[in-house]
Order: structure tokens, then sequence, then C-alpha cells
């Protein structure tokens, strides 16, 4: 089985102990690659040093995580700094592969609702002038989220541009995956959520077209069932993929593959 973790934090904390036991132990899983988003400045080194020593299997993304802005007076500088990187990248890394995390998170708070709404426009804009996609978060944001994304995608075409991505960790339903995929070139991650009992994400994934799934982990975070309430890993994409084909009802070889090939096709020569 071949697969992809398109969304994965290997280079967090949480792997400090065992960060290349778990890489070994998600090749062993048939996971070939893994696409590492990047959170805010704090942890762009750890990301570096882990894409510079596996470039063959370590994909970065550069972006601005929407939590990162709440609370921040200095969150420009840090798109600033994004911006530089896409330009300029450091030495010794793959390309980037996509503009991310990037998104809209109101859950925590509502307090800074338009410093993340400028913050997520820009990083869009940003985007589709260069040519990538984007990995987009959204958590108790969705409203907002389709509207912008609407927008933000009308107007890149006027341009003469397209913004087009991956909604990563996609937990809403079948209706708000119709709309934001008329808005445009779209993939949808699917993680460990899509699992777990009476799932939003569950329900979505039988009504979705396969050419439109990407599979994730978002590790250290939302393990799939077997292992919920443990630290997650890329290796566990391979439950999400076995939960997947059953909702799709294909075989788990045929989802993995579809969704390797979407992920190719979306992240392109980035890979």
């Amino acid at each position: 089985m071949r697969l992809i973790d398109t969304h994965s934090h290997l280079y967090d904390e949480a792997f400090d102990a065992d960060r290349e036991e778990a890489l070994a132990r998600a090749a062993a899983c048939g996971v070939e690659r893994l696409l590492l988003p990047a959170i805010d400045s704090a942890s762009h080194e750890r990301l570096f040093d882990l894409c510079r020593r596996h470039p063959d299997r370590c994909r970065p993304m550069m972006g601005l995580h929407p939590t990162s802005v709440n609370d921040n007076p200095r969150w420009r500088e840090e798109l600033a700094t994004v911006e530089r990187l896409l330009e300029r990248p450091p030495a010794g890394i793959a390309p980037f592969c996509a503009v991310g995390e990037i998104g809209l998170d109101f859950y925590w708070s509502t307090d800074f609702r338009a410093e993340q709404l400028e913050a997520f426009r820009a990083q869009c804009r940003l985007a589709a002038r260069r040519g990538f996609p984007v990995a987009i978060h959204t958590r108790a944001a969705w409203p907002e989220m389709c509207a912008a994304i609407e927008e933000e995608s009308a107007a890149a075409r006027s341009r003469g541009e397209e913004l087009r991505g991956v909604f990563h960790a996609y937990s809403e339903d079948a209706a708000t995956y119709r709309r934001l995929r008329a808005a445009g070139d779209w993939l949808f991650g699917i993680g460990g959520t899509v699992t777990y009992r009476r799932s939003a994400a569950a329900e979505a994934l039988r009504e979705m077209d396969p050419a439109d799934i990407v599979l994730e982990t978002d590790c250290p975070y939302l393990p799939p069932v077997p292992h919920r309430g443990r630290r997650n890993e890329s290796a566990f994409v391979r439950h999400t993929c076995e939960k997947a084909a059953e909702l799709l009802r294909l075989a788990p070889e045929a989802v993995a593959e579809r969704s390797a090939r979407n992920a190719e096709r979306m992240f392109g020569p980035f890979l």
C-alpha cells in the first residue's frame, strides 16, 4: 500500500524521544512521504532540520498558523518572514510544497477575528501569485471560511491566477463540502476523526468523490481509533485509510493509491 501523509507535524517536540523511530514505523506501513506544515518562526528550525535529514521523504510547507496571530503584536513580521522564506528558501531543504498551515480558528478566541482574516487573505494571495497550493486549517469558523474562499478564489481568477489547495482535517458536513468544491480546485484532508463515533467527517466522506480526498494524520494530534487518547504519528494514517475505504466502499489499496495520486496532482512539481 502506497501512502502519503499530507499533514504531519513530525518535527513537533512530542517526537523528540523517538522521531527517527516514528519515521521508520511510517515507512514500514507504506508511508512514502510526509508533508510538513509550518506553524510560526518558533518552530521553523525544527521543521528545516527534519527536512534536511530526510530530503527524499519530508517536504516542508511555509505559512503562519491562525492561532499564532492571536495576541501576537508581531504577526505581520511573521507574515513577512513567510514571504521572505518562500522567495529565498533555506539551504539544504527540498522546495516548499505549499503555503501552510494557514486558516481561521475562532475556537479559542474570537477577539482576533479581523487579524486572522487579514493574515489568511494575505497568504491566499501570496500563494496564488506564486503558484503554490495552500493547506487550510479551519476550526469554529466555517461560515467565515466559506465566504473568504469564494471571494479570494474569484479575485484570483480575475487576476489570471488560481487559488487551490487542501482543507486540512475536514470536519464539516456534505453541504459545506459541495459548496467549497464548487469554488475551485480543492481537496479535503481526511484524518483520524473519520474513525470516531458520530463523526461529521465520516458522514461527509460517504458523499465525497474519491478524487477529492487526501489522507493525513495531523500528528501528534487527532489520533485515529484504535489509538485514540495516545500521541498520533504518521504510521497511523493506515487506520484512517482503512476506515475511509469502508465508508467509500472501496479497497484500502485503492483509497491509498487514489489519495497519493491526488496529492501528487495538487502539490505537483514540489514533490
